[in-house]
């Protein structure tokens, strides 16, 4: 009942003071981040974690994505986010339709297939994108977007292996991340190929001190 009186005091306001004020983005509050890894067990994925930093902005964003209605956001800007909000968003298509486009991930020069994982606790967990290469890569390019589109001045803070980090901004969309894992695994001998090396090693080592010991005592006697 209060919630209906303030909408349509809201309403008779901007019928008064003229057109509504359009949505206004938060960026200068918590900011959103990433984080990028590499899957051991599975050599050609690049695994990218995505959480938002207010939950007004994921607010915002379900507005911009056309999953929640314009009535979210106040005429003057404000923002209120609900719990409603995050089970809305976070099944939705094109949530996971928008993290696709605004989140790129190239390895080798091109590009991999994003898969988006259902998220469980979206606001508080975030989601995770799956992205498969065409091969295994020791280094990848990762250009992060999100709520760019809503205001260029949001920054996504990011992390990856190693303890590498980065800031992602608009004039500063794309960075380059080195996969430790994929790098081990590409660079090092499988464990059972350096133990059959180091056998043979060995026994050439026995072989060439018998022979030596051999031609002293022949030579000797």
């Amino acid at each position: 009942m209060y919630r209906k009186a303030l909408l349509a005091l809201l309403v008779l306001v901007g019928v008064v003071l003229g057109p509504p004020v359009p949505a206004q983005a938060h960026p200068f509050g918590d900011p959103q981040t990433v984080a990028i890894d590499a899957d051991p067990a599975r050599p050609h994925v690049v695994r990218v974690k995505w959480k938002v930093g207010g939950l007004d902005d994921l607010t915002l964003l379900g507005v911009k994505i056309g999953v929640l209605p314009e009535d979210r956001v106040f005429l003057d800007g404000a923002v209120f986010y609900q719990d409603s909000d995050e089970a809305a968003i976070a099944p939705s298509g094109q949530f996971a339709d928008y993290l696709l486009r605004q989140i790129v991930v190239t390895g080798g020069g091109e590009k991999c297939a994003g898969t988006v994982e259902p998220p469980t606790e979206l606001a508080k967990r975030g989601a995770t994108v799956d992205f498969t290469c065409p091969a295994a890569v020791g280094k990848v390019d990762v250009a992060v977007r999100t709520l760019l589109d809503l205001h260029p001045a949001y920054r996504t803070l990011a992390t990856g292996p190693g303890g590498q980090r980065a800031v992602y901004q608009a004039d500063t969309a794309t960075h380059e991340w080195k996969l430790s894992n994929a790098e081990s695994k590409s660079h090092k001998w499988p464990l059972g190929i350096t133990a059959a090396a180091a056998l043979a090693a060995l026994a050439a080592l026995l072989f060439w001190r018998r022979r030596n010991r051999s031609k002293q005592s022949k030579h000797l006697s």
